[in-house]
């Protein structure tokens, strides 16, 4: 009995310093990141409450939502220092250099960019790229870095549960249209149905109608003629023409990641 309860003490002290490493490990292990303020314009609770909001959606669309602010020291354009970023540090949800999509600042420049890679990229195409930046471009061009960032988020949350080739922003994907709608509908079959309690309607055109003293008077309409005018449209021209601040426009990493993308001033 004594050399059972030795060996069962043993067995036990092998699996704790087995398991202890990897203990340790994964309480020394941080979150996944997301957030990469390199330019410092977040206070540490803001960088934890987008931390928590991107995991939240990224989980959501099987895709990282990635923030990076970058100071540009090496006085990089803009597109490639995002492209360095996804070449080097390859984020991705499913994988690395997987499901991405980035919001990228330039704080020399002032340049600003939105990318999506692979699923992010087929959701969030150049076009819906450039919706989700001038959305947020105001709240950058006064400095409300945090509610731009959420923006960046929820909207491109928001774009990547619409199927791909469908206005984003038609009125039909609104909350409060699509309640609007019910209601209507809801209060049509209402009416309907309190129509229809009211019992059948026997009373017809003719029942009123004094058939001996009636009589119809006889009326001609001549019509003469009717005269057009022609003339031309003019054409409907802008000086300015496309997307003002910006434009659409994707690429290829040195990696050879292809990605779609927006990039403007703020």
């Amino acid at each position: 009995m004594v050399r059972g309860g030795s060996f069962t003490k043993t067995l036990i002290l092998l699996v704790f310093f087995f398991l202890l490493p990897f203990a340790f490990a994964s309480a020394d292990s941080p979150a996944k990141q997301r957030i990469y303020d390199n330019a410092g314009l977040l206070s540490d609770n803001e960088v934890q409450e987008l931390e928590a909001l991107a995991e939240k959606h990224s989980a959501k669309r099987d895709t990282d939502f990635i923030i990076l602010t970058s100071n540009n020291e090496e006085n990089k354009d803009v597109e490639d220092i995002m492209q360095d970023f996804y070449d080097d540090e390859a984020p991705g949800y499913d994988k690395p250099h997987g499901n991405t999509v980035i919001l990228t600042l330039d704080m020399k420049k002032r340049d600003v960019y939105v990318a999506g890679f692979y699923r992010g990229e087929t959701y969030l195409d150049d076009h819906r790229a450039t919706l989700v930046r001038k959305k947020i471009t105001s709240d950058l061009s006064s400095g409300n870095y945090d509610k731009a960032f959420e923006s960046f988020i929820k909207i491109s949350s928001k774009y990547m549960g619409i199927r791909p080739g469908v206005d984003p922003d038609n009125i039909l994907f609104n909350l409060w249209f699509q309640i609007i709608v019910s209601l209507a509908i809801a209060g049509a079959v209402v009416g309907i149905m309190a129509i229809n309690t009211g019992g059948k309607v026997t009373v017809s055109a003719g029942t009123y109608q004094d058939r001996e003293n009636t009589r119809v008077n006889h009326r001609r309409d001549q019509y003469i003629r009717t005269s057009t005018t022609k003339r031309r449209k003019p054409s409907n021209q802008s000086s300015g023409g496309g997307f003002s601040g910006g434009g659409g426009g994707g690429g290829v990493t040195r990696g050879g990641h292809s990605h779609s993308g927006s990039r403007g001033k703020f």
